[in-house]
């Protein structure tokens, strides 16, 4: 896709960006570029890749989901600046 100089002042008009000539120029360029590589990664075959594919070979390190007691309040609240009950207190955010 070509992107003229006059695309680029159109759009920045539109955007209400005051571009110089030099400006624009480059900017058409750079676009340009940015839209051919688009259209490069456009025409590789992704048919067969599958989509949680990864370059690199990551695995995710998971823990067993196992059952175990939970934390006592004791030493739950123990930095805790301010408590209630069995609750934190904390300071009202919403008006």
């Amino acid at each position: 896709m070509a992107i003229t100089t006059e695309t680029v002042e159109y759009v920045a008009h539109l955007a209400r960006i005051d571009l110089n000539p030099q400006e624009s120029q480059i900017l058409a360029g750079q676009l340009k570029d940015i839209l051919d590589f688009i259209d490069t990664l456009a025409k590789v075959q992704i048919k067969d890749i599958p989509p949680t594919s990864h370059i690199l070979p990551i695995n995710n390190i998971l823990r067993p989901d196992a059952l175990r007691d939970s934390l006592p309040l004791a030493s739950t609240f123990v930095n805790a600046p301010q408590k209630e009950g069995s609750f934190f207190v904390v300071p009202k955010v919403i008006e």
